[in-house]
C-alpha cells in the first residue's frame, strides 16, 4: 500500500518547504511499515526530483481548471479519490489544515493534527503532537482504521532520503460544483517576502515600537538575518502591520528556530502562537514583562537603542 502525501505548492507552482517536511514524515512511517510514499501535487510546475529527494516513490500530478483556485472541498475530493492505503499525510499549513477534517470525513479516518515527531510505532500508530495551543505535548495512539495526519511546520524537519521515483498524471473527476466556493477576487501576496510559517528565523514587533514609522529597523534586522517579519495582534488591529504578519492564538502559529520579540509584552494569547519556537529572544524595557518568563534570552532595555546596535553587530559579523 501507499502512504499518500499532499505536496503543497505556492501560486508560482513551486513546492513549499512544508511539502518536503510532509514527504519526510511519510517516509519515516514507510520505513517502519514497509509501505511506499506517493505524493499528490496539484497545479505544481516544479520538477518532481525535489520530492524524490525526500523519499517520494511516486508523484501524481493533478491539473484541472476546477482546481485553479484553492477550495477545501475540491482538494479533499482529490486526495480522497486518490487514496490507496490507510494513511494520508498533510502539512499543517493554512490550506491543508482547512481541508484535513473534510478529508478525514470523506475517508472515514481518524484525524491527528500538529504532529512533531516520527511515530514510535506504526501498529498501533503512536506519536507526539502539540496540544493546548502549543502549551503541551500529547502522545496519541490510533489503534485501527484509516488516518489523516498533519505535520507541524519546522517541527519534524527535512530528512533527505533519495528515491528513484516515478511521475504520473492523475485524472481526477472534479468540477466547479465540487468546490462549493465562488472566488470573486484573488489578490497575489508579495513574492519577495519569506513565508512566515516556513521561516527558520522570525523578527517580531509590538506596541513598544510606538508607531509604524519605526518598523524600518525591524525589517532591516530581518533582512540581515534572512528572517521573516511578524507582529503582535494589537499592532495588526490598529493597522500598523498587515494581519498576515500577526502571530498568536488568533493569528498564525509558528515554530522557527529563532524568534526575536521586540517591544512585545508576551500575553498568553501571543505565547500560544510562538511557544513552539526552538529559541526565544526578548527585548523589552519592562523588566516585569511576562515574555521574559518564556524567553531563552532576554534583554531589558530600550529597543531604539538595542536594535540599532544589534544591527551594527550583525553587519560586522557578516562582513567578517
Amino acid at each position: 500500500m501507499a502512504i499518500l502525501v499532499y505536496a503543497e505548492s505556492a501560486a508560482d507552482g513551486k513546492y513549499k518547504k512544508a511539502a518536503f517536511e510532509a514527504v519526510s514524515y511519510a517516509k519515516s512511517i514507510a520505513a517502519q511499515s514497509g509501505d511506499t510514499v506517493t505524493a499528490v501535487a496539484i497545479n505544481a510546475s516544479e520538477s518532481s526530483d525535489s520530492l524524490y529527494k525526500y523519499g517520494a516513490d511516486k508523484v501524481l500530478k493533478v491539473s484541472n481548471d476546477a482546481l485553479k483556485n484553492f477550495s477545501p472541498n475540491a482538494y479533499a475530493k482529490v486526495l480522497s479519490d486518490l487514496k490507496d492505503g490507510d494513511t494520508i499525510v498533510l502539512p499543517a499549513t493554512n490550506d491543508a489544515s482547512s481541508f484535513a477534517p473534510l478529508l478525514a470525513l470523506k475517508t472515514d479516518a481518524t484525524l491527528v493534527t500538529n504532529l512533531i515527531s516520527a511515530p514510535e510505532n506504526v501498529s498501533p500508530f503512536t506519536a507526539e503532537r502539540r496540544a493546548f495551543s502549543g502549551k503541551g505535548i500529547e502522545k496519541v495512539e490510533v489503534s485501527e482504521g484509516a488516518k489523516v495526519l498533519t505535520v507541524l511546520q519546522n517541527a519534524f524537519g527535512l530528512k533527505e532520503n533519495p528515491s528513484s521515483g516515478t511521475e504520473e498524471t492523475a485524472n481526477v473527476s472534479v468540477s466547479e460544483a465540487d468546490s462549493k466556493v465562488k472566488v470573486v477576487k484573488v489578490e497575489q501576496a508579495s513574492t519577495d517576502k519569506i513565508d512566515l510559517k516556513e521561516a527558520e528565523i522570525v523578527v517580531s514587533g509590538g506596541r513598544g515600537l510606538k508607531g509604524p514609522e519605526n518598523w524600518g529597523m525591524i525589517e532591516e534586522l530581518a533582512s540581515l538575518l534572512g528572517a521573516a517579519t511578524a507582529s503582535s495582534k494589537p499592532v495588526a488591529d490598529i493597522g500598523w502591520r498587515p494581519h498576515s504578519e500577526h502571530v498568536g492564538q488568533t493569528g498564525k502559529a509558528i515554530a522557527p528556530k529563532l524568534y526575536i520579540a521586540i517591544g512585545i509584552s508576551g500575553a498568553i494569547q501571543h505565547l500560544a502562537g510562538v511557544n513552539s519556537s526552538k529559541t526565544i529572544v526578548v527585548i523589552n524595557s519592562d523588566a516585569e514583562a511576562p515574555f521574559f518568563k518564556a524567553a531563552d534570552y532576554g534583554i531589558v532595555g530600550d529597543a531604539f537603542e538595542i536594535v540599532p546596535k544589534l544591527i551594527e553587530e550583525v553587519k560586522k559579523f557578516k562582513g567578517a
